[in-house]
């Protein structure tokens, strides 16, 4: 993620903003998620994610959510080549959205249980992302899902909010882990059930720690190399 601003030339935001596609803007202005976050009175710390942020934010919504999902794509191929896009990105909520179409679909037509876990946990890693000092680093750890009901039709979001009170534990931990539950909408569905529900449990570090890890698996790495060297000339 260090490299974000520099994978997001000023030029392509003016270029996207200019001209945007139309699927792209008819998805931001008819499918807004009546999920609410919580009122906030803190202010975002800075990062990579909140600089991006700030660059964009006098731009139309559907212009701002065009360039983040390109941006975040970018950023993290994988999750770039799936069509995930990127509506609501705030400290305080990141909401993200995927069309169920027959490219992320099962042999029986619903919606892939990889391509729900991909949303919940883009979601609840963007909004960890969005919270965490420059001098730390995110792992994901465990997640639980339960798909009580197949996603059959139309689009699926995923909704991942934290409170104030989360952000402070998460700015004032240096290391630490946190469950973050993620809802998932299954939108155009009848279905009189609750949303699905995802559990993500992340953690961090700071980055000095997976550096010092880095190196003592180096360290250890060589050490054993040398030992090999060594068993092998005492046996010629």
């Amino acid at each position: 993620m260090s490299g974000l601003l520099n994978k997001l030339p000023i030029k392509l935001s003016s270029k996207l903003s200019a001209k945007l596609p139309e699927k792209l803007s008819a998805q931001s202005s008819d499918t807004t998620i009546k999920t609410e976050p919580s009122p906030t009175t803190l202010k975002p710390i800075s990062n990579q994610f909140t600089k991006l942020l700030s660059i964009t934010k006098y731009l139309p919504a559907a212009a701002r959510s065009t360039i983040l999902s390109k941006a975040f794509g970018k950023v993290v191929p994988y999750v770039g080549t799936t069509g995930v896009y990127y509506e609501t990105v705030e400290p305080n909520q990141v909401i993200v959205s995927l069309h169920n179409n027959k490219t992320v679909q099962n042999h029986i037509g619903s919606i892939h249980a990889v391509a729900v876990t991909l949303l919940a946990e883009t979601a609840t890693g963007f909004i960890l992302g969005l919270n965490l000092p420059t001098d730390r680093v995110l792992l994901i750890k465990s997640y639980s899902v339960h798909f009580y009901r197949p996603l059959k039709k139309g689009q699926v979001a995923a909704v991942a909010t934290l409170s104030d009170e989360q952000r402070l534990d998460i700015l004032n931990t240096p290391k630490g882990e946190m469950v973050i539950p993620c809802i998932i909408n299954d939108r155009e569905s009848d279905s009189v059930r609750d949303p699905i529900t995802v559990e993500m449990t992340w953690a961090w570090i700071p980055k000095s720690e997976l550096e010092a890890r880095r190196q003592g698996k180096s360290q250890e790495k060589a050490q054993k190399q040398e030992q090999t060297t060594e068993a092998d000339d005492e046996t010629q």
